[in-house]
This record gives structure tokens, sequence and C-alpha cells, in this order.
């Protein structure tokens, strides 16, 4: 059976669980005979952004060649996982109206707990001035205003998150 391609794009702070439930959710996928790619920000700025910095310029133009290729994904009946902490609105908006079947998953979670489970150490390096333009440090995160789906990954497990995402998806027809 053919599958309707989507985008589920995780926007959220750095360490806050995108890419975690991402892969929780492309095994669950592929359970179902779905094709599935994840976009994920760590290894789409190792290729395909290489050239870019973290300015809101460069942020966004990041954000624009990850939607292309979402979009592309998308129409060809892939179901998208793009982690990405995208942090504006305007980007998002921007991202939405281009790729049409796209779900915004708000991966909300606190600053403090992000900052605990950051095994890289990159929010004591922003902290220390050793990174700039870290997200939720000295960089804006605006809190999504138009999410289709919130996940608190403080309070809940990935088990629970995830069957959040899996139970709305059912409702909004993009799971079988």
């Amino acid at each position: 059976m053919e599958h309707k391609g989507f985008t589920l794009w995780f926007t959220g702070l750095a360490c806050s669980g995108k890419t975690v439930l991402a892969d929780a959710l492309a095994e669950d996928f592929k359970k179902r005979g779905m094709k599935v790619e994840q976009l994920d920000g760590d290894i789409v700025r190792k290729s395909l952004t290489s050239d870019l910095g973290f300015t809101q310029e460069d942020r966004n133009e990041n954000i624009k060649r990850v939607t292309f290729v979402a979009k592309l994904l998308t129409r060809n009946g892939v179901a998208v996982l793009a982690s990405f902490i995208s942090p504006y609105n305007e980007i998002r908006a921007y991202s939405k109206t281009e790729i049409g079947d796209y779900i915004l998953v708000y991966v909300k979670c606190p600053l403090e707990v992000c900052e605990k489970r950051d095994v890289k150490g990159m929010y004591a390096k922003a902290r220390s001035g050793e990174i700039n333009n870290f997200t939720g440090i000295d960089h804006p995160f605006e809190e999504p205003n138009d999410a289709d789906i919130i996940v608190e990954t403080d309070k809940q497990t990935i088990e629970e998150s995830k069957q959040i995402i899996v139970d709305a998806l059912e409702m909004m027809g993009y799971l079988p």
C-alpha cells in the first residue's frame, strides 16, 4: 500500500529529545512498511550546509535547504523526520508553506533539563563564551505559536512522547 508522504518537523532546544524521538518513530514507521528518511541538524550541517555558520541569516538558509529536500521527499511518498532547533517562527512557517504536508512537533523541555542531558558539553561551552550564538544561552529560541503536536520530554518517557505523536498522526490520517 502506498503511503502519503509528510514531514514531521521537530523543533526544540539542543538536547530536548528531537533526534531520540525521530529515531524511535523511524523504527515504528519502517515496521508499518513506510518509506522513511531522517534529516538531522548535526548530520545535515556536516554535508548539505557545511558552508553555513549560526547567524540568523545562516540558520534561515540552513532551514531553507533542508525544506527543499524535505519537500522533494514528501511529494514522493516518504515520511520525513526533520530534527532541527529551527528557533524562529518565521522560518518554520516558511517550511510549512513550502512542504505542505508538514506537522510541527514542539519538543518542549526546560533549559536546565537540556543542560543536564548535554553529554557533549555544548551548553557549558556556550556559558563560558567558548561557543557563541548558542540557542537558549546567547541566541533566542521562539516557542512555536502554531505547533501541531507538543510533547514534554521532561515529564514523559520517550515511549509516551512517541505514542502522543503516533496517535495524533493517526487522527490526522497520515498513519494507517
